[in-house]
């Protein structure tokens, strides 16, 4: 009896049940698609909740676009920060087909916290969902109706402060012997006589020092962080994770991990990531979002950006890296229509989100083109009406998000850069030969005519690789080299033909 030769080498022995375990674990890789409850669907009755936005509160027509307000002294904030559009969590499970239609592994809310504003980052009660929005067995249906779809639910958590009008704060504030004076911190220096985030009245910080606090957010077994994970929610983004610091980080991602194995912390943590994990599980990648959009821009050189970003991954390591969120628009940031206006340059920093090692966070809106540029017009209310299937954009966006979903290097594989001079160009490799795909593009304004080199020695020789992507011809690798000419602003993604037909290929006895 003759048995097939093994196609593994030693090499491939290393890396045994490497990336298997990666494809298990929901949060490598995941395409997360983020919401404004107020902004995303609207509510079916919205005149039964009116009296849920009593003045100064405004309640908006859906069909209106947000403009910058006026700041108001005696609430310490900004008008617009009280204008609503009324979505809830009952609307927003309402389109949940659009966001798995999508191809959505992730579903992830920004704050619904009870608090007094719009986007909630002022929370009252962290127990307690705003009522504009709902309740907390709204939550648990979202939850369960997400999960029905093949999804994970992630919700904001604002464990830095809380809001100036919340019923702690006051008490402690009007009273030196009250339960919560130490949940906070009062004194002289500070402007307001709280020390609150960036100096904004609105928002004084917690006293994390504080067992007390500890125990409510994140260390009791009843508290906020584990209480919710029971309720079906799968994991925390953590809003200025960076101010909550590496111990209570790591406290919190302890805790959530106790409370349900595998799920997610990721940090609103705009350093440099090296040294924040394991304290969380993953970024909001701000520094990898910058490299792209100054790369696109023309803004640094092409093998000035590949340096820093393999540097970058080397010494924060692969596996948080394939956790940590890349996002190119949100909440906080001009939306990518707006902050890259160029399509071709656009399109170019979209390939990098859906390329690059980490898990593309999706911007409601932003996928049908949505435009927006400083808080808070990237904060206005989804359009459905664009959401229709001759619009070039949702199309474009399907398509990044289908060629992640069909090639498993792209969500769990290494990530190596492509030897090159001139041209952007990088690779991400599994222990497989067919799973690999080469990313080149040329960002520059001239076209480019150079030989790379992909140091991959399970491509064949004098064998096709196949663009997925961008339009281009098959190109052959020849020893290990392809011998490319990209236009200005053209790009590739290529992956190994790996039997074009007559019953011969050259992949015949290599993984």
């Amino acid at each position: 009896m003759v048995h097939a030769a093994d196609p593994a080498n030693r090499y491939d022995a290393e890396l045994k049940g490497r990336f298997e375990a990666r494809e298990k674990d929901w949060r490598n890789g995941a395409i997360v698609y983020q919401v404004l409850p107020d902004r995303f669907a609207p509510a079916a009755n919205l005149e039964a909740k009116r009296h849920l936005y009593p003045a100064p509160k405004v309640l908006r027509s859906w069909d209106e676009t947000p403009k910058r307000g006026t700041y108001v002294e005696s609430a310490k904030l900004w008008s617009h920060e009280i204008e609503f559009w009324g979505g809830d969590l009952q609307s927003l499970r309402a389109k949940l087909d659009h966001v798995q239609g999508l191809g959505a592994d992730v579903l992830y809310l920004n704050p619904i916290h009870l608090a007094y504003t719009n986007h909630k980052y002022d929370a009252f009660d962290y127990n307690a969902v705003s009522p504009e929005f709902g309740t907390r067995a709204d939550v648990k249906a979202l939850a369960k109706d997400v999960h029905a779809r093949g999804m994970k639910l992630v919700l904001d958590g604002v464990f830095n402060h809380m809001g100036r009008n919340s019923p702690k704060f006051k008490d402690a504030e009007a009273n030196p012997k009250s339960p919560w004076r130490d949940w906070f911190y009062f004194g002289p220096p500070y402007p307001g006589g709280a020390r609150s985030w960036w100096l904004a009245e609105n928002l004084p910080e917690i006293n994390l020092e504080n067992p007390a606090v500890r125990d409510h957010v994140y260390a009791g077994k009843d508290s906020v962080v584990r209480s919710y994970l029971r309720d079906g929610v799968d994991g925390w983004r953590l809003d200025v994770a960076v101010d909550i610091g590496f111990e209570h980080l790591h406290g919190l991602t302890r805790a959530a991990h106790a409370e349900k194995p595998g799920s997610l912390v990721v940090g609103e943590i705009a350093n440099y990531p090296k040294e924040w994990f394991p304290a969380v599980d993953g970024v909001m990648n701000f520094t990898l979002r910058a490299l792209v959009l100054r790369l696109v821009e023309q803004k640094i050189e092409p093998q000035h950006a590949a340096r820093m970003i393999d540097r970058m991954v080397r010494e924060s390591g692969i596996e948080p890296m394939l956790k940590s969120w890349l996002m190119l628009d949100n909440h906080d940031e001009q939306r990518i229509a707006t902050r890259v206006p160029d399509e071709a340059q656009r399109r170019l920093a979209q390939v990098l989100q859906f390329t690059l090692p980490g898990a593309p966070n999706v911007y409601y809106g932003s996928e049908v083109g949505m435009t927006g540029g400083g808080d808070p017009e990237m904060r206005a209310p989804m359009r459905w009406d664009w959401v229709r299937d001759d619009n070039p954009t949702l199309r474009w966006t399907k398509q990044l998000i289908q060629l992640r979903k069909q090639h498993r290097a792209l969500r769990v594989g290494d990530f190596r850069l492509v030897e090159s001079n001139r041209l952007f160009a990088f690779e991400r490799h599994t222990d497989r030969a067919a799973d690999t795909v080469v990313v080149v593009m040329n960002p520059t304004s001239q076209t480019v005519r150079e030989t790379v080199m992909v140091a991959n020695a399970k491509l064949m020789n004098n064998w096709m690789l196949v663009d997925q992507l961008g339009g281009g011809p098959k190109q052959m690798i020849v020893t290990g080299l392809l011998d490319l000419e990209l236009p200005p602003g053209a790009f590739r993604v290529y992956v190994p033909e790996l039997s074009p037909g007559g019953g011969y290929s050259a992949y015949k006895r290599v993984q």
